[in-house]
């Protein structure tokens, strides 16, 4: 499908979605909750394209948080980079795994894990207010280590939600503040992205030109997310981080109630 086949509204409309996901991704994650239904809504677009398309558009996006954060906030990348590789390589993983489990068997579990965590999160008001690590050294790496795995192979098989669970993992178990969670988030992020997009683009899924085309406008939103952030700290990540939890919780429900079928970050 090309670019131009799709007409001037819904191009618009697309980058728009694409501007709004960039912006919630960069401040705590979830964008896919944007981007992607609008991607699904296309007549002609399958649900592989839809969810390789949106990869490129999202990777737009977190690439520049990333950096935008990094030079903003400094986020210390002897955690980062090693939760990054390992979630790179399970999102690979999960990607390659994500014919042989239907999403209809995580959908349940996601609902009740977020759940969880929103409760945690509204009873623990003073939650990454400021960094107080629970490890150091070696503990401190294999816990990372190990989430950015689990998070990464989740965000390749399934994904909504993901960037929301980096950041509660960084502040809930490692004990970073919602700033600095969020800005390691991003790094972690990208590398899912390009996990999962290793495999997609072998298989031709994506739509180069829609991608790009909304990965410019996530880039734009990631821009001025991070730079809100940075801006407002770590209580306006909480409150924007609580907002989005919400919203995951209320559409994964209705997924389940309804079968509908949906997957994004």
């Amino acid at each position: 499908m090309r670019l131009l086949e799709l007409g001037a509204t819904t191009i618009a409309l697309l980058v728009l979605a694409g501007l709004l996901a960039g912006w919630v991704d960069a401040v705590v994650g979830g964008g896919g909750l944007i981007q992607l239904p609008a991607l699904l809504l296309v007549p002609g677009i399958t649900p592989i394209q839809a969810l390789a398309t949106n990869k490129v558009g999202s990777i737009c996006g977190t690439a520049t948080s990333s950096v935008t954060y990094y030079r903003r906030v400094r986020p210390d990348l002897r955690t980062a980079v090693p939760m990054a590789v390992l979630a790179g390589g399970g999102a690979a993983a999960g990607a390659l795994s994500a014919s042989l489990l239907p999403a209809a068997v995580f959908r349940p579990v996601i609902v009740v894990a977020l759940l969880i965590v929103l409760v945690y999160t509204l009873l623990r008001p003073a939650l990454g207010e400021a960094t107080a690590l629970r490890w150091h050294g070696h503990r401190h790496l294999v816990a990372a280590g190990g989430a950015g795995l689990a998070i990464g192979f989740y965000d390749g098989i399934l994904g909504p939600g993901t960037g929301s669970f980096l950041v509660f993992t960084l502040v809930g178990l490692l004990g970073y503040a919602f700033l600095e969670a969020s800005a390691k988030a991003k790094i972690v992020n990208f590398a899912t992205n390009l996990g999962a997009l290793a495999v997609f683009i072998p298989h031709g899924a994506p739509l180069w030109g829609l991608g790009l085309a909304m990965g410019g406008a996530n880039l734009l939103g990631g821009y001025i997310g991070a730079r809100t952030a940075v801006a407002k700290g770590s209580g306006f990540v909480r409150a924007v981080f609580l907002v989005v939890v919400t919203a995951l919780v209320l559409r994964l429900g209705y997924q389940v109630v309804t079968g509908d079928v949906f997957t994004g970050d």
